[in-house]
């Protein structure tokens, strides 16, 4: 157990790191020429905060929340999202007070406890970005555009863009009611779950995965039968807008995600390759949210990028970038005597933003030299006591294997030169 990780976490080792370092850097640059600023919030909140923003009736606060009491017996959850803990960082900290639009995003750790599999982890990362204080489908059409230019950054295709509308406080009970009278004849064929939902959240009950409950969900009445004249004038607008910028997209009835604070515009983005687990973008408008946790009246539209979901469709595609360059100049020492020299000129190579590499522990100069071609260095430099002697130290270059020497103090303008 000591030596295993939990299940459902994994470590980010070195060599993937790179990757993910690649694709963080896309998220930021695309979400910073789009205005958006980064939010770092808690890992933890207040339990409290996540059963008002996300609602009781889902299956993330009823099933998958990791929730425990601390010492002063109050009751933490690890963040499952982090729209719920961006919209209380906007209210605690009076991000309204100006008046402003506010555009954020965070990329951080989120925790659910369900069954791991291929881009699903009881720890897994999230990008997301939030814009508060805008009701209009602009900020829609916006944020929507945004998720399809950093997937298109990071060249992935075979894309697909499904949106609906989810109705709104006015327009929602008379479609729940519509939805219990379909939904009545079949409820012994319903999975325990979407029985519990029937009276609470029968919403709920279209976003069923078991495959019975999906099945009988297809022909169930549409949303958009029921919405009112706001909601509609909304949708039809945010479907111009995307018309308008030549954004292909898809109408589907029953997308209505998992989280109970979404209002009138709901959407998805979808890779087929990756089999039940397609999605890597999904969000949508949260007018009431702000509202709910003690805030004011603040509509808001967002959406989350499951990161590892991201990199599996990178890896199908075979975008991943390729391994760092390898280290500039091995430096080898040829005994105790050296190994001053070889330090210093380490620290200065370094310092003029060179990577350089060296055996820390000091083996003989076979093991150092294999050291050397398994790092892949362009160079290496031999200290001995001879050259040193002499003021100089020999340069090999390891693609052509040929030697020359050089004076200590032209080492760095040698390397230079080489570099270019």
């Amino acid at each position: 157990m000591l030596t295993t990780a939990p299940r459902g976490t994994k470590d980010i080792l070195p060599g993937e790191v790179l990757a993910w370092n690649y694709l963080e850097n896309v998220l930021r640059e695309v979400s910073a020429r789009y205005g958006f600023k980064e939010l770092r919030t808690p890992t933890f909140e207040h339990t409290e905060l996540f059963k008002r923003g996300i609602g009781d009736a889902t299956d993330v606060v009823d099933k998958e929340m990791y929730t425990f009491l601390d010492r002063g017996e109050r009751s933490i959850t690890l963040r499952p999202e982090n729209t719920a803990s961006a919209a209380r960082a906007y209210v605690e900290h009076k991000l309204y007070g100006d008046g402003q639009i506010t555009k954020l995003f965070y990329i951080g750790s989120m925790f659910r406890y369900d069954r791991p599999q291929a881009g699903r982890l009881r720890e897994f990362h999230q990008y997301g970005v939030e814009c508060l204080a805008t009701p209009g489908p602009v900020a829609d059409a916006e944020v929507i555009l945004l998720a399809l230019e950093i997937l298109d950054k990071l060249g992935l295709k075979d894309l697909q863009l499904k949106i609906n509308s989810v109705g709104c406080k006015k327009c929602r009970p008379a479609y729940g009611e519509k939805l219990r009278a379909y939904f009545q004849p079949h409820l012994a064929e319903l999975c325990e779950d979407c029985r519990s939902r029937f009276d609470r959240n029968p919403l709920r009950l279209l976003d069923c995965k078991n495959p019975k409950c999906h099945e009988i969900a297809k022909d169930a009445p549409c949303l958009s039968e029921c919405l009112c004249d706001d909601c509609a004038e909304h949708f039809a607008m945010l479907k111009q807008l995307l018309d308008g910028a030549g954004v292909k997209y898809e109408l589907d009835s029953n997308l209505v995600r998992g989280l109970d604070y979404y209002t009138k515009t709901a959407f998805e983005i979808q890779y087929p390759p990756l089999g039940a687990q397609s999605s890597v973008a999904g969000g949508g408008r949260y007018d009431g949210l702000v509202e709910e946790i003690g805030g004011p009246a603040t509509p808001g539209i967002g959406f989350a990028m499951g990161l590892e979901r991201v990199m599996l469709a990178l890896e199908k595609q075979n975008l991943l970038p390729a391994e760092a360059d390898a280290c500039e100049a091995y430096l080898v020492s040829m005994g105790k005597g050296t190994l001053s020299q070889v330090f210093r000129t380490a620290a200065e190579l370094r310092h003029q933003g060179m990577k350089v590499e060296f055996d820390l522990a000091g083996g003989s100069m076979k093991s150092q030299m294999k050291k050397a071609n398994k790092s892949g260095a362009k160079n290496v430099l031999i200290f001995g006591d001879e050259e040193l002697g002499r003021g100089c130290v020999t340069l090999k270059d390891m693609a052509t294997s040929e030697q020359k020497e050089v004076a200590l103090e032209n080492i760095i303008n040698e390397l230079l030169e080489v570099k270019k």
